[in-house]
């Protein structure tokens, strides 16, 4: 468990968050797992959750715009939640094909990042859905942000880029 314990030390001191932040966070993210269960085993299967500073961003694919509703409702029922962004997509799609390809194009896009020192890749979450690639964190600057940006874009696969990521000095961003 110490091990454990200082893993997630160290990952959260290379972030731009602080060890508080991250704690929340991981508190938020439980949470809504947990509220998510208990309303539908079903949809906790099909969505994906991330938090980066109060921010939730749900993803994952509903046959239903009901049911991509309820998730945002649970989710904002949630302790600390500031900003909850709902792109749960509303889709027939689906199957491991969908899925294999997802992780795939999400695999992609991390590589590039780890292999180009100019990117913090530690600050940056990564989701692919139905092709669509989201990312969520904290940029250092706009020149990071747009090489992540440009490296998503080129991902073999991937349809679509949406960025939800802060640049540093943010004034939108939770105080440090």
């Amino acid at each position: 468990m110490a091990v454990g314990t200082g893993s997630v030390l160290g990952v959260v001191a290379a972030q731009e968050r602080t060890i508080g932040s991250a704690v929340d966070d991981t508190a938020i993210k439980i949470e809504i797992n947990h509220l998510l269960f208990q309303k539908s085993e079903s949809l906790f299967a099909k969505v994906g959750i991330d938090v980066v500073e109060g921010r939730v961003l749900l993803t994952g694919s509903v046959r239903e715009s009901a049911q991509r509703i309820e998730v945002a409702r649970i989710a904002w029922r949630a302790n600390g939640v500031g900003e909850v962004l709902n792109e749960i997509q509303v889709a027939e799609k689906g199957g491991i094909a969908t899925y294999l390809r997802d992780k795939r194009i999400g695999a992609q896009l991390r590589f590039k990042i780890l292999a180009d020192r100019d990117i913090r890749d530690i600050n940056y979450t990564i989701e692919s859905v139905n092709g669509v690639i989201y990312l969520l964190g904290i940029a250092q600057s706009q020149r990071e942000l747009d090489k992540v940006a440009n490296h998503a874009r080129t991902v073999k696969g991937a349809v679509k880029v949406i960025s939800h990521v802060r640049l540093k000095g943010d004034p939108r961003r939770r105080p440090s």
